[in-house]
């Protein structure tokens, strides 16, 4: 019996360079973007009819990006405007160039309510230190005193210093509803969990997928809770839409991902995610069933691993994610200890 990982396949394996493209098929193109940080690149992607171009998703505001787009739309697609920008999730790697779009072109955007009013937020949302109720998030989450310490002294990253200056006016996207894009039919389905109301196309005359952050081979998508709103259930969120995008997949879909390759084997790889989701629940379960725990402290039983500076902030923050699955469902049992921290136990 073939193993669900064996059903995965990778029919593009060598990425497009910064600058370049790859055609998917006729019309639909794959370009990357470079980032500066643990996951080095997005996927974005190009459809192309007759007169216009259709984006989707945009790399962060950074040089690099801006040269790579400029380098694309250049060598590939002289005499074709941008008229469009789709925008699947709010993070700064997808919507960080969407102003500069809209600066040199007159172009739609389309985008779920969420991601704009997130995003619009975010953006004038600028702090030259940490907030007093980031600071209490992750004291409760247990974050070490070294590393509280450090947070405390720097400036912290704000959505701003990744993402340009957007103007007014976008098209809200629901969820069901069918659009048109590069002359090709799509239905839009929001997933949950990694994004608020994150946008996926699902092709209604053409089996392929673009996924942005919902779907990503190889890696799960990160599940973070942040003082934002510090007890969102974004585990339990995601689950949920593993399985409900598992009904809908068939196995000879290629998927179109935020990062990493693209991939047939959709089906196998939402079973994949909820398997491999369920075993860390699981784990959790045994671990707070004989250790009371602040999130911190569960970094071991969810990543099986050591945490690596650069990954710290993430990963408090998916572990948050984690605690609050069981909160939702009442299986919680917590206290505050002296330095602020909770622990949590089962009930």
């Amino acid at each position: 019996m073939k193993r669900k990982k064996d059903n995965i396949k990778f029919p593009f394996p060598k990425p497009p360079a910064p600058g370049e493209i790859i055609e998917i098929e006729t019309g639909i193109f794959w370009a990357r973007m470079p980032l500066p940080m643990l996951i080095d690149h997005v996927n974005v992607y190009i459809l192309e009819d007759a007169d216009a171009l259709t984006i989707i998703d945009t790399g962060l505001n950074v040089g690099l990006c801006r040269r790579s787009w400029m380098n694309i739309l250049k060598s590939f697609f002289k005499g074709k405007t941008v008229k469009k920008v789709l925008i699947t999730h709010h993070h700064p790697d997808h919507i960080g160039l969407l102003g500069w779009f809209m600066e040199n072109y007159s172009l739609k955007v389309l985008c779920s309510r969420t991601s704009w009013l997130l995003a619009r937020m975010l953006y004038f949302d600028k702090q030259d230190k940490p907030t007093a109720q980031a600071v209490e998030f992750w004291r409760k989450a247990g974050m070490d005193k070294e590393t509280l310490e450090l947070k405390l002294s720097e400036k912290p990253f704000n959505f701003s210093d990744g993402v340009a200056y957007f103007p007014l006016g976008f098209e809200a996207l629901s969820n069901g509803q069918t659009i048109n894009l590069g002359g090709k039919e799509w239905k839009v389905q929001f997933g949950q969990g990694h994004a608020p109301d994150h946008i996926t196309l699902w092709g209604l005359d053409r089996k392929i997928v673009f996924s942005g952050d919902q779907i990503i081979p190889g890696i799960s998508s990160n599940l973070g809770v942040y003082p934002t709103e510090p007890f969102l259930d974004t585990v339990g969120a995601w689950m949920e839409t593993c399985a409900r995008f598992k009904e809908m997949a068939s196995s000879d879909h290629l998927v179109l991902p935020g990062h990493k390759l693209p991939f047939t084997g959709l089906k196998e790889r939402q079973s994949q995610l909820i398997e491999n989701h369920s075993q860390v629940l699981g784990r959790i379960e045994k671990f707070l069933s004989n250790n009371p725990s602040t999130a911190v402290e569960l970094f071991e039983p969810i990543f099986r691993r050591s945490i690596k500076t650069s990954e710290y902030g993430l990963a408090l923050a998916e572990a948050v994610g984690h605690i609050n699955y069981f909160r939702v469902r009442n299986r919680l049992l917590w206290r505050t200890r002296s330095d602020g921290a909770v622990l949590y136990s089962l009930r």
